[in-house]
């Protein structure tokens, strides 16, 4: 009786069969997906054989958009990408903003990205500018903006005075780093989110230490400015800068050469004459005591803090060494200096180079 249940049970299980419709339906989606597969590989196997960005303005037409395609990347996978936008009735027109494209990446990912994925950021990295004008220029280069844009936001007394600065010293609150923004983000947008990235750098520590030198976090990074305009290397930052508080607090002027460049705007200037020293420029400071209106170029967070954090001596002089290392000799006295400078005058009379 058991083995004939367990027979019996086997005979039951076997004659389970799977319907008719549903092995249609099977067949039927195996068929789709083949023909799916086979219309779509020309968009899967269409792929950019470069990096490229897109830089859509509100208006762009789709025909700009496949000559910009073809002219970044390449004709084939141009046609195929506008194929697809155009075939799902894709109005670029509407689009705005930079939008990436990766070597290797599909026909079909682009034209997804290009209708309706998220405009990409675009780096800019601030460092080693000057002026004003230099900082425009950059900007100018990287996002939509134009450099006439940038000044005249930067020239405007009323934005400016929104941050606690003015036309002479808004420039400080662009610290050198790698910033990411939307390609057409605008002037004033640009300038908050500086002012915001600011504010952050200078805690209460930063600026209770500004607070001690008896200087506000804008007087700082002027100094700062004129240090690094004095000196590139970074041991020696501090002590340039210890110097120069000291001439502010005995009231003497600061003589920094590469503020005389700044007044001049001639920094290709190698020697600085006695006629260069005599321009009247609030930003000369052999012309004027105490700092410059604003700095005279973006300085490094790193000079920033060694104003800051300034060892103290008691130094009023420097000269630059007789052995071009580009350091420094310090001195307390004017007869020390001169001593120094002496030294310094020989060395470039030895090498024939006229002061």
């Amino acid at each position: 009786m058991t083995k004939k249940r367990k027979k019996t049970a086997k005979s039951k299980k076997a004659k389970i069969t799977i319907p008719r419709w549903a092995k249609i339906t099977a067949a039927v989606a195996v068929v789709v997906i083949a023909i799916a597969t086979v219309v779509a590989a020309p968009y899967l196997t269409a792929t950019s054989d470069k990096d490229a960005t897109l830089f859509l303005k509100k208006g762009t037409s789709n025909d700009a958009v496949a000559d910009s395609l073809a002219r970044f990347t390449n004709e084939h996978f141009a046609s195929k990408v506008m194929k697809l936008i155009n075939l799902t009735h894709g109005d670029l027109s509407t689009r705005h903003g930079a939008f990436n494209i990766k070597k290797g990446e599909s026909a079909l990912s682009v034209a997804n990205h290009l209708r309706r994925g998220e405009p990409d950021e675009i780096k800019l990295t601030i460092n080693n500018i000057r002026t004003k004008e230099e900082l425009a220029k950059r900007i100018a280069k990287r996002l939509m903006m134009s450099r006439d844009e940038i000044l005249k936001a930067l020239n405007d007394k009323e934005l400016c005075a929104k941050y606690n600065k003015n036309p002479d010293n808004i420039i400080g609150i662009f610290l050198p780093d790698t910033y990411q923004f939307l390609w057409d983000l605008e002037p004033d947008k640009l300038i908050d989110h500086m002012a915001k990235y600011s504010n952050n750098f200078w805690n209460n520590e930063r600026k209770e230490k500004a607070q001690k030198l008896g200087l506000t976090p804008d007087e700082v990074v002027t100094l700062a400015s004129i240090v690094e305009g004095e000196t590139s290397k970074a041991d020696e930052k501090g002590k340039v800068a210890r110097l120069y508080l000291n001439r502010l607090a005995k009231h003497i002027k600061l003589q920094a050469d590469p503020t005389v460049k700044f007044a001049l705007q001639n920094f290709a200037l190698r020697r600085i004459t006695f006629e260069d020293c005599s321009v009247q420029s609030p930003w000369n400071t052999y012309y004027v005591e105490g700092l410059p209106p604003g700095p005279i170029c973006i300085p490094e967070k790193a000079s920033i803090d060694a104003v800051l954090n300034a060892p103290k001596h008691n130094y009023i002089y420097m000269c630059a060494k007789e052995d071009f290392s580009g350091y420094h000799n310090f001195a307390e006295t004017l007869a020390e200096h001169e001593a120094f400078a002496a030294k310094y005058h020989q060395a470039l009379r030895e090498k024939g180079i006229r002061r």
